[in-house]
């Protein structure tokens, strides 16, 4: 047992990185990524805004994390930013798909309603939601903005 509580406030707000991937299915998608100011630099010069009550964590490097969920192939919000990524296999489960994706040194999945049919090595556009991701220390542990009052 790794943290104790309401199941929802542990899937939402997980204490370290293995905590979040036991809660996660299907996989947690995650990413290790350089903090630089107020961003988080991916590959190609793609930057993902660090979330404001996060601002004041030192530069160095963090695992980014979120939910196949909350992966997209169209823009949920202007706040949204977009990532290439190449498809490696699609699995239809019903009337939901679950795509995936290799970015960067990372394998990532993202869960999409309706059936979708793409090719292995397709290249797709897809969207990472900077609101809900969750930060991760080099140690794993949740980075958030209570910890940074302490």
């Amino acid at each position: 047992v790794t943290q104790f509580g309401p199941t929802i406030d542990v899937f939402r707000r997980p204490i370290d990185l293995v905590t979040a991937r036991t809660f996660a299915d299907p996989p947690l998608n995650a990413i290790v990524l350089a903090k630089k100011g107020s961003d988080f630099l991916l590959e190609g010069g793609v930057k993902l805004p660090v979330p404001p009550e996060l601002l004041g964590i030192p530069d160095a490097s963090y695992t980014i994390g979120f939910q196949p969920h909350h992966l997209s192939l169209e823009r949920p919000n202007a706040g949204a930013v977009p990532v290439r990524a190449k498809v490696t296999i699609t699995e239809i489960t019903g009337s939901e798909s679950f795509v995936h994706l290799d970015f960067a040194d990372a394998r990532w999945v993202m869960l999409a309603h309706g059936i979708l049919d793409f090719e292995t090595d397709d290249e797709v556009e897809v969207f990472i939601d900077p609101r809900h991701i969750m930060v991760f220390d080099q140690n794993g542990r949740a980075v958030t903005a209570s910890k940074l009052a302490a």
